[in-house]
């Protein structure tokens, strides 16, 4: 990230919490988007959690809502469980219509969760949304409002803007991506267990999906930026320094959810 025009080294550790909550949309962003994130939390010895703002019915690659439904929060809870999360909330808010919902309604849930777990950070997408779906930048506003209630900071998950690129010639996708230069954390990461638990959202992760894509060109890096810095309240330890400026977010792209959900 750049300050003042003077670079700082992207680091590649999470900071050490002891407890992250991460708050999404649909029942497979915890595993397509965040799963490698979750599992190197765990790994570090940080307790995860999940708030899930909708059930994912109106999910574009099955039309019976209704089934849908029951059918993604049995997957949900698999993917949960092989990620290793501790602590999974399903909420049951319109799947397409987050942007719709009063934002007061979302971000008490997001507060509430926080209150449940003793969340020391929230994990989200980042508020562009990444894939361009309106539900995914809907619940990081929650997210970002809940923290800055409770003076908490907020790490985002997001893509390289030449990944996001790539993609969306690739694919004809809708993908938001940033600069090298405002990327805070490139981490390595393991996706045996985000494969896993996506693998268990049998109901999205059929063999055309971007997902497949996507993982392939990161490989085993994922990138995170500091949309509120652990140094607005001192609350966690991170492996280099926090942003000194405000966080840069990419517009909200408006299209398609990407990966099913």
């Amino acid at each position: 990230m750049r300050s003042g025009g003077v670079d700082h080294p992207v680091a590649t550790a999470l900071p050490n919490w002891g407890c992250v909550l991460a708050v999404v949309a649909h029942p497979d962003d915890e595993s397509f988007g965040l799963g490698a994130i979750l599992d190197a939390f765990r790994t570090n010895g940080t307790r995860t959690a999940v708030l899930c703002l909708t059930h994912g019915e109106v999910s574009t690659l099955r039309s019976d809502t209704g089934v849908l439904a029951e059918l993604r929060e049995r997957e949900f809870g698999a993917a949960a469980e092989l990620l290793g999360v501790g602590w999974v909330a399903l909420r049951d808010y319109p799947d397409g219509g987050l942007p719709q919902v009063s934002p007061g309604l979302l971000s008490g849930e997001a507060a509430a969760a926080v209150a449940a777990v003793e969340a020391d950070g929230l994990l989200v997408f980042d508020p562009g949304g990444v894939t361009g779906h309106p539900d995914h930048a809907a619940s990081t506003a929650a997210a970002l409002r809940a923290a800055a209630e409770l003076d908490l900071p907020v790490l985002g998950w997001t893509l390289p803007d030449d990944v996001a690129a790539q993609l969306n010639r690739e694919l004809g996708a809708t993908f938001a991506g940033h600069r090298p230069d405002d990327i805070d954390i490139a981490l390595p990461v393991t996706r045996a267990r985000q494969l896993a638990a996506s693998a268990a959202h049998v109901s999205q992760a059929i063999p055309t999906s971007v997902l497949w894509r996507r993982l392939a060109l990161l490989g085993g890096t994922e990138h995170l930026r500091w949309l509120r810095p652990p140094g607005l309240n001192g609350t966690g330890t991170v492996a280099g320094p926090p942003q000194a400026g405000p966080p840069h977010a990419g517009p909200p792209q408006a299209g398609p959810p990407q990966g099913g959900s």
